[in-house]
C-alpha cells in the first residue's frame, strides 16, 4: 500500500502543480531549460504511474474490504465509463462542441473513470486510487475553469461533424476497451454480463 501511496503523490503531485502553482511551474522550466523541466516532469510522471500499478496490482492480492458492491452497479458504471470515453475523445478530436462548451474533458473523464470504478470496487487500495483520481480531477477542473475565466476565455467555436466524430471515438473506444485493453492490462473483464 505504502508504494501506491507514494505513486499517487508523485503522480498528483507533479500533474497538480500547473494548476495549483503556475508560476511556479514557469519558474521551474526557466531555470531548468523547458526540455529539462519536460524529462523531470515525464520522468516522475512514469516513476509515479509505476510505484501505483505495482503498488495497486499488491494490495489486490490481499484486498482490505470497506464495502462489496451490489451488482447492479456494475451496469452504472458500464454507462459512466462511455460517457467518460467520450469525455476523452473529446479532449482529441478538434472542434467538437464538448470541449468548447465544458472544457478540459481530459479533467472530466478522470473525475467520470475515477466515480464508475468507486461505485464497483470496495476495497481500501480501490478508494485510496479512484478517491485520489477523483479528488485531484476535482481540483484541477476547479483551478482550470478558474483560469479560464480570469483570461476572459468563453466557449469556442465548434461544428456538428466534429462533435459526432467525438461521439463515435468515444464508442469505439469504450468497446476496444472493454473487451480487449481491460481484461489485457487490468486482468479483470470489463463486459457487463446480467
Amino acid at each position: 500500500m505504502t508504494s501506491l501511496v507514494i505513486g499517487l503523490v508523485l503522480f498528483l503531485g507533479i500533474h497538480l502543480l500547473p494548476a495549483m502553482q503556475p508560476a511556479t511551474r514557469e519558474n521551474l522550466a526557466e531555470k531548468l531549460g523547458v526540455g529539462a523541466w519536460k524529462g523531470l516532469f515525464s520522468l516522475i510522471s512514469v516513476l509515479g504511474l509505476y510505484l501505483i500499478a505495482t503498488g495497486y496490482g499488491a494490495a489486490r492480492m490481499e484486498p482490505v474490504w470497506i464495502w462489496h458492491p451490489p451488482a447492479f452497479l456494475s451496469h452504472v458504471t458500464a454507462l459512466l465509463m462511455l460517457i467518460a470515453f467520450i469525455f476523452l475523445a473529446a479532449t482529441y478530436v478538434p472542434g467538437n462542441a464538448i470541449k468548447a462548451r465544458l472544457g478540459h474533458p481530459m479533467l472530466i473523464a478522470v473525475k467520470t473513470w475515477a466515480i464508475a470504478h468507486l461505485l464497483v470496487n470496495g476495497t481500501l487500495a480501490d478508494l485510496i486510487l479512484f478517491g485520489s483520481f477523483l479528488a485531484w480531477g476535482v481540483l484541477a477542473f476547479i483551478k482550470h475553469r478558474k483560469a479560464d475565466r480570469a483570461a476572459g476565455l468563453g466557449p469556442a467555436a465548434a461544428t456538428a461533424g466534429a462533435t459526432i466524430l467525438t461521439l463515435v471515438v468515444g464508442v469505439v473506444l469504450t468497446g476496444v476497451f472493454a473487451i480487449w485493453l481491460h481484461p489485457m492490462l487490468i486482468g479483470v473483464s470489463a463486459i457487463v454480463r446480467g
